[in-house]
């Protein structure tokens, strides 16, 4: 039971995401904060917790991501919708994960089965992201006034999430490339 921890904390999060969404759009910013923060802390234990013991499941492995993905689009999304956050941010970054999922899909039943890792941009990217969601609800909750920052962050969430698409369609580009090639000289 103890090696399914990481995955129930997964769930968990998964669950928290509505309710995140609710108190952003009800304007209850300072329990969304600490859910916020939650949701981090149990991101980070799942993720120790299957790495430490090898707790790794093909559920974990999918769940996780998706867990992580759905908490920040709809929290950029709630943000967006009560004036925190830009809208053009949110479809910025809808159309980063769009493209790279369908670039994925793309390369998954036309080149060969993908094995997705993330790039160092794209890790940047998401760690930027995170801080955004921080400093923009720390903000909204009263606890840290620091409207500069917040702005500075939406320009850097911005510039790494262009660059990450790009990356990603410039490497998978490339690989696939690579693959072709090399079976052109096998049928050769």
């Amino acid at each position: 039971m103890l090696q399914q921890t990481p995955n129930l904390l997964t769930v968990a999060r998964i669950i928290m995401v509505p309710v995140l969404a609710l108190l952003i759009v009800q304007r209850h910013f300072q329990p969304a904060f600490w859910l916020a923060i939650a949701a981090g802390l149990s991101d980070a234990l799942d993720g120790y917790l299957a790495k430490r013991f090898g707790w790794v499941t093909r559920f974990g492995g999918i769940a996780d991501p998706l867990a992580d993905k759905l908490m920040t689009i709809v929290a950029f999304t709630s943000l967006a919708w009560v004036g925190l956050l830009p809208w053009w941010l949110v479809a910025l970054t809808l159309l980063r994960d769009l493209v790279i999922v369908t670039g994925g899909l793309i390369y998954h039943y036309r080149v060969e089965p993908v094995q997705a890792q993330p790039t160092p941009t794209s890790k940047l990217n998401t760690l930027l992201q995170i801080i955004l969601l921080a400093l923009v609800l720390l903000q909204a909750a009263g606890y840290w006034h620091a409207a500069t920052l917040v702005q500075w962050m939406v320009n850097a969430v911005a510039v790494t999430t262009v660059l990450s698409m790009l990356q990603y369609v410039i490497v998978w580009s490339g690989k696939a490339q690579d693959v072709w090639r090399n079976k052109g000289r096998r049928s050769s």
